[in-house]
């Protein structure tokens, strides 16, 4: 692992023409080990001051909550979705904090989800949750939400409106340190097939800069093709097999986003083609298979756990609701590589290759409290019972 480490870091401090933290008006408060995390980034990332630093909600708790999901497809916003209504909503009730969620999804129209959004502002939310949208579409519409008081979170991706909160992990970072796996484990030369989520998507296109820009640091890799898996493993699976099946030329690695590498994988045995490396993001399926064959990858990346990203931006909501100043417009968190005793550890050894779940960091090892303190002017526990 420390090799890992030591050469995914030599790749990150290569990749050029990409924002750094000195571009910051926000960042720079932060303490040098969370300004680290933002030291690559995509350049259209907002990273200034946040302006809900003195923002007060306009009734106290109980507050009501939206969630305006772009889309519903796939096991990862599933999960996403589990965590509201299974965990993170029952103990807010119970603290006292929200009454309800109301839950939308677009089916990936923009127009519909914005719709949605100003009818949740129309409704009387208190605030309201996003993700992984386009960059620019919803602006307009987050705008029209803080003129009514209502903050804006958009979670596992970002938005470019000054007038929302970002929480997300280091796509680019993320991009650039997968890329940079495979291209080790593949010998530093061969063909390799990239697997986007769904171009357009912040998380998607972060994720694919920064691996691209990697890989041009080694001249011997060629990308083969490129193909969109939707972050589905449905999508991808086809895609994939489509892609082999049409292109004979040799695939010595394949790098895909999150939520969709079981069905790279499936492609991959289904083709009968020789089994190559495939980034791994966190999919119990994908994961069981590694577990069952410990030699063929030597690591993981957390860069999209659902449960413990909708987890870090609920709680980035309940601090913001309670007056707690967050400082910076963009949370961002630094990708976790996982080991196969990490997969032992989280996956039964009878576990289902078909499996929706995830193997996810442990619930303080993504925003740990301590770690979230340093983000907000006047930091407090956020699941304090609300005062009667």
């Amino acid at each position: 692992m420390k090799g890992l480490l030591k050469r995914t870091l030599g790749t990150l401090t290569a990749v050029c023409a990409l924002a750094t933290v000195a571009d910051a008006d926000g960042v720079d408060q932060l303490p040098a080990s969370e300004q680290s995390i933002y030291a690559i980034v995509d350049p259209q990332i907002p990273l200034g001051a946040s302006v809900y630093k003195d923002f007060k909600p306009k009734k106290g708790p109980p507050w009501k909550i939206g969630y305006a999901s772009s889309y519903a497809g796939n096991t990862w916003r599933a999960a996403a979705l589990d965590a509201i209504m299974n965990d993170l909503l029952p103990r807010s009730k119970e603290a006292g904090l929200v009454s309800d969620v109301v839950v939308t999804q677009s089916d990936l129209k923009d127009a519909v989800q914005i719709q949605q959004m100003r009818q949740m502002v129309d409704d009387g939310v208190d605030a309201i949750i996003i993700c992984c949208s386009n960059v620019t579409a919803l602006n307009q519409t987050i705008e029209y939400a803080y003129k009514a008081g209502v903050p804006v979170f958009s979670f596992s991706g970002y938005v470019t409106s000054p007038y929302a909160i970002n929480g997300a992990a280091n796509h680019t970072q993320g991009g650039a340190e997968m890329a940079s796996w495979l291209a080790e484990s593949i010998g530093k030369k061969g063909n390799v097939l990239l697997v986007s989520g769904i171009p357009g998507f912040a998380s998607s296109d972060s994720f694919d800069k920064g691996a691209k820009d990697a890989l041009a640091k080694y001249p011997d890799i060629t990308i083969v093709g490129e193909v969109a898996g939707k972050w589905t493993d449905q999508v991808a699976q086809v895609e994939v097999q489509k892609f082999l099946a049409t292109n004979p030329a040799q695939v010595d690695g394949i790098l895909t986003q999150g939520a969709q590498e079981n069905g790279v994988l499936n492609a991959m045995l289904q083709s009968g083609r020789p089994m190559v490396p495939i980034t791994l993001g966190g999919e119990a399926s994908a994961g069981c298979y590694w577990r069952k064959n410990p030699e063929w990858v030597d690591a993981g990346f957390h860069i999209w756990p659902p449960r413990r990203e909708m987890q870090q931006m609920w709680e980035i909501m309940l601090r913001t609701l309670q007056g707690q100043g967050p400082k910076v417009q963009t949370f961002l968190r630094p990708v976790l590589p996982y080991t196969i005793d990490d997969v032992r550890a989280a996956l039964p050894e009878d576990c289902d290759l078909n499996s929706t779940d995830f193997v996810e960091p442990s619930a303080d090892g993504w925003f740990p409290a301590a770690v979230a303190d340093q983000y907000f002017e006047r930091p407090a526990d956020p699941w304090k019972p609300a005062a009667n």
